[in-house]
């Protein structure tokens, strides 16, 4: 009861700059005399708690001192700041140390703030894959993830995307989940390039660790390349004619900062309201497959095998919708 009592003090103490011995009496709900034995006792133990004399007086913690939050470890205080993603921390092999550092915050929390866990759960989760896909868990992550954590090199068979499987030597920097999908950000040959881990074959640790480079900001990093694959799947252009709803959905529906660029460049609207633009595209075969769905809100006018063949769609179309008395 006493050993509980102490830690709380040692807590309360040190959330705050400074407790007189009234408000400490309150919290642990017992006398001065008891706050001043237990002060007492804290610091033969070598807590270095300092009691301020006269009428303004206190107790309060010196030297910066704050305790090891009953024992947490490293794995587990990292693996705390992913608690929001239970499955990515199952998938990572991290699922237990996850749940033994909360625990351990718990137990370390004040009394105000013990309903702290349930209620955040209960506002705020997180589903990272995207809809209308079962994401899988690529068989190799726990073994990367492993590396990741420990600065571990690795030597990993990756398939290309051209089919055929490679051999590298990789210094695991971080893991990136995006819709669903797990990429591994890693220094290879002296720069860093990103993999998709459902593509390993195998990882073995090479044996080695290897000396991080603090100036790698992993955030950072994956949206450069994450903006740079998305441009440079831009590889083909097309004339479109747009509505004023057609230009409010288009950024809905190509890449978003491509048709963002290509409204702003274009011309005046005629006057029907509509505005020609040249929009960057993947391929003729994306395009009709994204923009189909847009129907009259978009015209296409080059090249003139993609205007006919949303032309013969939109014929196929109205033949399945005219009047029975039209078909008659």
């Amino acid at each position: 009861m006493r050993a509980a009592r102490l830690i709380k003090m040692v807590l309360l103490l040190q959330s705050r700059p400074s407790m007189t011995g009234p408000e400490l009496a309150r919290e642990l709900e017992v006398s001065e005399r008891t706050v001043t034995r237990d002060a007492l006792a804290l610091s033969e133990a070598g807590v270095p708690v300092y009691a301020d004399r006269g009428r303004s007086g206190g107790y309060r913690l010196i030297g910066g001192y704050r305790t090891r939050l009953t024992g947490l470890g490293r794995s587990e205080a990292e693996a705390l700041f992913l608690s929001g993603l239970p499955g990515a921390l199952r998938d990572m092999g991290l699922e237990d140390a996850a749940s033994a550092a909360r625990l351990k915050v718990s137990a370390a929390l004040l009394p105000s703030l013990s309903d702290a866990p349930r209620s955040a759960a209960r506002r705020f989760h997180l589903d990272a894959p995207g809809w209308y896909q079962e994401p899988e868990t690529p068989p190799l992550l726990a073994d990367v993830a492993e590396a990741v954590w420990e600065d571990r090199r690795i030597v990993a068979a990756y398939r290309d995307r051209r089919g055929a499987d490679v051999m590298r030597e990789m210094e695991p920097y971080g893991l990136v989940l995006k819709a669903g999908v797990w990429y591994l950000c890693a220094r290879v040959e002296g720069s860093f390039r990103v993999y998709r881990l459902d593509r390993f074959a195998s990882v073995e640790a090479e044996g080695g660790s290897f000396e991080r480079d603090e100036g790698f900001d992993l955030p950072g990093f994956w949206d450069e390349r994450a903006a740079q694959f998305a441009r440079s799947l831009l590889r083909a252009e097309i004339v479109v004619r747009v509505s004023e709803e057609g230009a409010r959905l288009l950024p809905y529906t190509v890449d978003r900062a491509a048709a963002r660029a290509a409204l702003a460049a274009a011309g005046e609207p005629d006057g029907r309201g509509r505005v020609t633009l040249t929009l960057p595209v993947e391929s003729h075969e994306v395009a009709y497959a994204q923009l189909y769905g847009l129907g009259p809100e978009l015209e296409v006018l080059e090249p003139a095998e993609l205007r006919e063949r949303f032309g013969e769609s939109a014929r196929r179309t109205a033949e399945l919708y005219r009047r029975p008395e039209e078909s008659a």
